[in-house]
């Protein structure tokens, strides 16, 4: 069996979960665990489908960094809660999965899976540098576009992307995002800044659209090209030109903010996938039956268990 390590999104996931597993799922006091389950249910089709060997559960220890809302202040503004002085702003959850987060991370401990968050990064940086620094070939599992710019067919570096529901996953390459959007994916983040995304608040290039900035990056490579083109006035229309002037200030500080980090000083984890031993399977058991897990824990011990079956 080759080793493989599967990176997860972990907040893009128990979204998901949240949101596809009736909130009618309770421990007995009560508390929700649809989002649990469902999390729980999401990995263990992604370990049986894809048999990683490595995982880790990629977290948003800080889901909008200041830095990045210092470049670009809309960049997720409408998804704030809360703005606080000093730390991280307080998203916008829903009060039932609110509550499921440390189960979910309580759980995730004792199957064993490792999770890694950053301080001031989101889950997207800390996913990129271990994608970056991986010896191994890499799955990165979410729903979020912005990871497109880490599929790279020369280091194995794949997306399996989640946007169309777990029963409908896409196994994105460099030839996949190329049909998709007409670039690499090296390019991926350029296009980004030029086109925007409403869902981050990146107001992008007014009057820029998709097939315009595939268009560009096709004739200039990157978007330091497509500067250095305008500026000499060649190789686009006076209006794009123009677009593109007008945009400027954005374009001087966008790329930042939508490339993920690939160099976080991330410690040694040991993230390979084990079935549990004796006293892991009690623990598992127990939290189970205290938080009304059921066959969501069971399916995915018994998936941990096979990992080695070929």
């Amino acid at each position: 069996m080759t080793d493989r390590l599967m990176l997860l999104d972990s907040a893009s996931l128990y979204f998901r979960a949240f949101y596809g597993v009736p909130d009618t799922v309770r421990a007995p006091d009560g508390t929700p665990v649809n989002a649990v389950r469902g999390f729980l249910d999401i990995i263990t089709r992604l370990v049986t489908t894809y048999r990683p060997t490595h995982l880790v559960a990629c977290w948003d220890d800080d889901w909008r960094p200041q830095w990045r809302v210092d470049l670009i202040p809309t960049y997720k503004t409408h998804r704030v809660a809360e703005v606080v002085a000093v730390g991280p702003d307080v998203e916008i959850v829903p009060d039932p999965l609110e509550v499921q987060v440390p189960v979910i991370r309580e759980t995730l401990g004792a199957l064993g899976i490792t999770i890694v968050g950053a301080a001031e990064h989101e889950a997207d940086d800390v996913i990129g540098t271990l994608a970056t620094r991986a010896t191994l070939p890499v799955d990165v599992v979410t729903g979020d576009r912005d990871l497109f710019q880490l599929v790279d067919d020369a280091r194995d570096v794949r997306v399996v992307y989640t946007a169309r529901g777990m029963s409908n996953l896409e196994v994105l390459t460099d030839a996949s995002v190329v049909a998709k959007y007409g670039v690499l994916p090296s390019q991926y983040a350029d296009f980004a800044t030029l086109r925007g995304d409403s869902s981050d608040g990146l107001p992008g290039v007014a009057g820029i659209g998709e097939k315009t900035a595939a268009g560009l990056l096709a004739a200039h490579g990157d978007l330091a090209g497509i500067l250095a083109a305008a500026e000499a006035g060649d190789g686009m229309s006076a209006g794009v030109r123009a677009k593109l002037a007008a945009g400027a200030d954005y374009l001087e500080v966008a790329p930042q903010v939508v490339a993920v980090v690939r160099d976080l000083p991330l410690p040694d984890v040991d993230a390979r996938l084990r079935p549990l031993d004796e006293q892991g399977r009690a623990d598992a058991s127990s939290l189970a039956e205290r938080w009304s897990l059921g066959s969501s824990m069971t399916r995915i011990i018994d998936a941990l268990d096979h990992l080695d079956a070929g």
